[in-house]
């Protein structure tokens, strides 16, 4: 069979559009508390929420699970 081209690469790439600012604006935030001196262990406590919030934005957008929705 060939290759086609899949419905899912579209929303992926939207995925990771709408994703990737959230994705910045929290390790700027890891960043900035590291910058400001406390300890690493308590900027690094915030980084674990972060990402798994990003990762389930990214799999809401990925698989369209909101389409039904609106």
């Amino acid at each position: 069979m060939a290759l086609s081209q899949d419905e899912d690469t579209p929303n992926r790439r939207r995925a990771l559009l709408a994703v990737t600012p959230f994705l910045l604006l929290g390790l700027a935030d890891v960043l900035l508390l590291l910058f400001w001196g406390i300890e690493p262990l308590w900027a690094f406590a915030i980084l674990p929420p972060i990402l798994f919030c990003t990762v389930l934005a990214w799999l809401a957008f990925s698989t369209d699970f909101l389409d039904d929705r609106t």
